[in-house]
């Protein structure tokens, strides 16, 4: 789930130099100069020189400044980072010690493109002229030849990587569905995601009203002291306004979800839910003819901005937490009120370490939602709120629900969709294994974090869905897209 820990500290050292300018109001003069304050040199410290080293820092720092890191930008907030990935083998099939340089040469006879030559000691595969039919692996006899998988290709759930000529991955904009797996899946750190530190920290410095709001997936994440309330702490010693629990967008999102089930049950119709944006991108982008299946009920991030904004139309909403979607939700779904900005743990971090901010203890009191809101953030945790809201009404029906949990999980219910043959009423897509606790930019590993969460959240009171929404004005602003 996670790259290695010296890729982790690079990009959260840039994210950190970025912000503490940026407050400092000095970044335009000191932008310049930064990759060589970071790698000062002559000894490299990660690469094979200094100068390679001081251009990936370069380019991170315009990812930071949520920008594309080369010349060009087709508009994805995922992008790679092209100085970094030239380290990663250009061959996937390379032919490794296990040799005995035979007098067969199978492999070499096996190659229709003339990509393998006898060496002097081992067989030797040119990269420029190897297809990547893998014909030489299946005939070598010492099975010497192996197949490198690039990390970042074979995460990707819908095959949107590949390749330049100079080895360079490439992501496919008409398949990417901003996931962000392959983000952290790539020992190189060489693919990014644009940030939005930069605004955040804009309408901060601009004394517009900045509110936070924490994703349900958040808690636990931290250990077991650090609780919504500390949260709530720390962003407003930041200069936030206020903070809330996304959780509560998740009880308003399960009423309006449950009258779009109830009513597609009613008329023999399927559905499938609208909270993973990764998930809405997957069935626009891969299975168009169902999507209008998509519920039109806006997901819990968009709730909660929309219900700040119509309390106070020109605040600034910020939603943190570990998803990259996210992110592409507000800058490529650009739904009507949806949050101005998303912050991924170590960017919130960033600003907050720039201003010499840390995340403290603090009493689990803090509660604006119901646990069936706080669940929005594991597998299942929507199915479970909407089938409780409709207990809870009185409108219960014998619904069944392919909770799809995971990509290879959507993509299935997706194919079954399409092809008529899904037994289930709706479909709970989740592009990431887990739910929203297995984001790609969690702060820790769900399965370690899950008894510190469910600890946290059995703290909270027993309040019901539809007696904590009566708190709420729902019809001042709307629901749908």
């Amino acid at each position: 789930m996670f790259a290695d820990e010296n890729v982790i500290r690079i990009k959260h050292d840039v994210l950190y130099e970025v912000a503490k300018l940026a407050f400092e109001g000095t970044l335009e003069e000191e932008r310049d100069h930064l990759p060589r304050k970071m790698i000062p040199g002559p000894t490299p410290q990660f690469r094979c020189c200094v100068y390679k080293e001081r251009e990936i820092i370069r380019q991170r720092i315009r990812l930071a400044e949520g920008k594309a890191p080369g010349p060009e930008d087709n508009g994805n907030v995922v992008q790679v980072i092209s100085s970094a990935c030239e380290d990663c083998p250009i061959s996937s099939y390379v032919v490794t010690d296990n040799c005995q340089n035979c007098l067969g040469k199978a492999c070499v006879n096996a190659c229709k493109f003339g990509a393998i030559s006898p060496g002097e000691k081992r067989s030797h595969i040119d990269a420029n002229k190897c297809k990547e039919c893998g014909m030489c692996a299946k005939a070598c006899p010492y099975n010497a030849i192996a197949h490198l998988k690039r990390p970042c290709k074979f995460a990707c759930p819908v095959d949107a990587i590949t390749y330049n000529d100079l080895g360079i991955s490439v992501i496919d904009e008409s398949k990417c569905i901003r996931c962000g797996h392959c983000i952290h899946k790539c020992p190189f750190g060489a693919i990014g995601s644009k940030t939005f530190i930069l605004d955040v920290i804009g309408a901060l410095k601009a004394g517009k009203k900045v509110y936070g709001m924490v994703a349900p997936a958040t808690e636990g994440q931290f250990g077991p002291d650090i609780t919504m309330e500390s949260w709530k702490i720390a962003l407003q010693k930041v200069g936030f306004a206020d903070m809330i629990e996304v959780g509560l967008g998740g009880d308003m999102t399960t009423q309006s979800e449950a009258e779009e089930w109830l009513e597609a049950y009613h008329a023999g119709e399927k559905k499938t839910t609208s909270c993973c944006p990764a998930f809405v991108n997957m069935i626009r982008k891969h299975y168009p003819e169902q999507a209008d299946l998509i519920s039109t009920t806006v997901s819990p991030m968009c709730m909660i901005s929309r219900m700040l904004k119509a309390k106070e139309p020109d605040c600034y909403t910020v939603f943190i937490g570990p998803c990259i979607g996210k992110k592409s939700e507000v800058v490529d779904q650009k739904i009507e009120g949806n949050a101005d900005a998303v912050l991924t743990y170590s960017e919130i971090r960033a600003i907050m370490k720039a201003k010499d901010i840390e995340l403290e203890p603090a009493p689990n009191e803090y509660q604006e939602s119901s646990t069936f809101g706080k669940r929005y953030g594991n597998a299942g945790g929507v199915t479970a709120s909407v089938l409780q809201y409709m207990k809870e009404t009185d409108q219960e029906v014998d619904a069944k629900v392919f909770k799809a949990n995971g990509a290879m999980e959507c993509k299935k219910a997706m194919l079954l969709l399409k092809a008529g043959r899904l037994p289930e009423d709706f479909v709970e897509g989740m592009v990431c294994e887990g739910g929203c606790v297995g984001g790609p930019s969690g702060y820790a590993d769900p399965m370690k974090t899950k008894k510190v969460r469910d600890k946290l959240i059995d703290e909270a009171d027993d309040r019901s869905i539809t007696d904590n929404l009566k708190n709420y004005d729902l019809g001042a602003f709307e629901q749908h897209r």
